[in-house]
């Protein structure tokens, strides 16, 4: 079947080339046990066989994105914690070639890697998927994947003043220009070249989930898309928080979406689901990931305070965080709904096992979102 896309501009890249009013991905498919920090046998492979069957089958249902998580270490525990993981361009090229309508992200950590390395592999990956790559760029934070390459972090200021020049870079390859010099104070380059250019004359989309000040203001100063966290208790909550966002990019002269991350359970009824849930993250969790994956971000009871600490720790053990989104279909579509009101554009999903449980999702939860109006049938 041939499948004809429209013409890849900005705009069409941003809807990921549909109208569906709330755009739906997958995040963290290429790691093992994907975000679910659970001892469950049926967790996520994060193989490459099972990778491709899940992007395959998503492709086919409608889901407008895969997000990978950029990560080089595991975080211990009985399951070693995401300790198996496929290099993001790599594994989004052959998704690309192997799919047709769905787009894929790389996620890349820039202190890691030459800009014009990067936009290089950006620029491959998009011509191999007609227009579907998307740049997923992150700092970094965890210092022992940064000992693995022999780099050392820099601190807070000075590593988004890097990044700012590292993405000028990127963009400038990316540009229709020809050879050009750059003098930053982190990157100094003399006779660029960069051929070929990303597919039809436009640029692959660019996403951050910055969450600092400094972080945030690099997203909206140079992305598209704009991870944030949404509250687990007020519609209205987020929706100031998005109305923030967007705001600061307007003042910029920028139209920026923000999106947010969710840990999706649904089942035929609401006792299944949350019954399921329970079982996943709390008494089958993962307990020793998730105290490795807290003590190197620095979360203590010390540093916390011990209610507060047991708090997020439970967070931890839902996908490293993320709203959960627990219940029957009915009930699933409704708080997507909600999440869609509040002003966010789209929502990266993870699941205990992505293969296993979208199927369901598809038939139960895509058509309700359709009937409510902010999703479509999937083109033929």
């Amino acid at each position: 079947m041939t499948v004809h896309m429209p013409a890849p501009t900005l705009a069409n890249r941003s809807s990921f080339y549909s109208d569906n009013k709330l755009i739906i991905g997958l995040f963290g498919a290429n790691c093992s046990s994907g975000r679910a920090v659970t001892l469950l046998d049926e967790r996520w492979s994060g193989s490459w066989r099972d990778s491709l069957r899940l992007a395959q089958m998503a492709d086919n249902v409608g889901i407008d994105f895969m997000l990978p998580i950029g990560r080089w270490k595991g975080y211990g525990g009985t399951t070693d914690y995401q300790g198996a993981t496929l290099e993001t361009f790599t594994w989004a090229s052959g998704l690309l070639a192997s799919t047709k309508r769905i787009t894929v992200f790389g996620t890349i950590h820039a202190p890691l890697y030459s800009p014009i390395m990067a936009a290089k592999m950006c620029v491959t990956a998009d011509n191999i998927g007609e227009g579907r790559f998307g740049l997923n760029m992150v700092c970094g934070w965890n210092e022992g994947e940064f000992d693995m390459f022999g780099v050392q972090q820099r601190d807070h200021e000075r590593r988004y003043e890097y990044a700012q020049e590292w993405m000028e870079v990127v963009l400038k390859a990316w540009s229709p220009e020809g050879e050009f010099d750059y003098q930053g104070e982190y990157l100094k380059l003399k006779g660029v070249r960069s051929k070929p250019k990303p597919w039809g004359g436009t640029r692959p989309l660019i996403m951050n989930a910055g969450s600092s000040d400094k972080g945030r203001a690099f997203a909206i100063r140079n992305c598209d898309a704009f991870f944030t966290t949404a509250s687990r208790e007020s519609v209205a909550d987020t929706q100031n928080r998005v109305r923030e966002i967007k705001g600061l990019a307007r003042d910029l002269g920028r139209d920026l979406e923000v999106y947010t991350v969710g840990v999706v359970t649904c089942r035929p009824t609401m006792k299944e689901a949350q019954d399921y849930y329970y079982h996943a993250s709390t008494e089958r969790a993962d307990w020793s990931a998730v105290d490795s994956i807290m003590a190197i971000k620095g979360l203590t009871p010390e540093s916390l305070g011990q209610e507060v600490f047991e708090k997020r720790r439970a967070q931890y053990a839902n996908g490293m965080g993320g709203v959960p989104i627990v219940g029957d279909p009915d009930h699933v579509a409704n708080e997507l709904a909600k999440l869609n009101e509040s002003g966010l554009r789209g929502i990266a999903l993870s699941m205990v096992n992505y293969a296993d449980e979208l199927p369901y999702f598809a038939q139960e939860v895509l058509p309700r979102l359709e009937a409510k109006g902010i999703r479509v049938p999937v083109k033929a």
